[in-house]
């Protein structure tokens, strides 16, 4: 395998990275112990703006709070699952990292809702959710996140402005089930590389 270099730094080759990118989902799973837990998260958000008497304002900011457990829950679930946070030597490793980072920047826009439309701010979180997972297509090589990122942002958007009156909590429901979803073929896919 050939690679570019520059100064000191050497590129690694196009064919170099495609093996990178393999061995990545590989050996993480795709990031399945990530889906795993935000698919859990969601279905707890569901039943608190299912059962959840109170306004949507507290909803929102319960919604925002739970959301935090997705991270510690990811790390638990990547015991039993047995992936491997810690590729030494693959140099793509902090993407993954810095792809959920990103997401951050956008929060703001959370708190505007949360402000002025609480009734909306769970099809915001939803949309950002879906919106953060695109990335993850290139860098697991796969088109699964790429796809049900853009089902769950559009399809969070479809249903709170179809049916916002009362059942906005259909919007965490639907995202926890497309994440489930996602897992699936996120498992499907780390079987097939490992048979190739």
């Amino acid at each position: 395998m050939s690679a570019t270099t520059t100064d000191h730094f050497q590129f690694p080759s196009q064919e170099q990275i495609q093996l990178l990118r393999t061995k990545l989902s590989i050996e993480s799973k795709n990031g399945m112990d990530f889906t795993v837990s935000a698919s859990l998260v969601w279905a707890l958000l569901g039943i608190v703006w299912y059962t959840s008497p109170k306004s949507d304002f507290i909803n929102s900011v319960l919604s925002f709070y739970i959301g935090f457990c997705t991270l510690p829950l990811a790390f638990g679930l990547s015991k039993i699952f047995k992936t491997n946070w810690k590729l030494e030597g693959n140099p793509l490793k902090p993407l993954g990292l810095w792809f959920n980072f990103a997401q951050l920047f956008y929060f703001p826009l959370l708190f505007v809702f949360l402000k002025h439309m609480p009734e909306y701010f769970i099809m915001a979180y939803a949309i950002i959710t879906g919106a953060h997972l695109f990335p993850f297509s290139w860098l697991y090589k796969n088109p699964y996140y790429g796809v049900f990122g853009g089902i769950i942002s559009l399809g969070s958007f479809i249903i709170a402005w179809s049916f916002f009156e009362k059942q906005t909590f259909l919007v965490p429901f639907f995202t926890s089930m497309m994440l489930f979803s996602l897992s699936v073929w996120l498992t499907i896919d780390v079987r097939k590389k490992k048979r190739n």
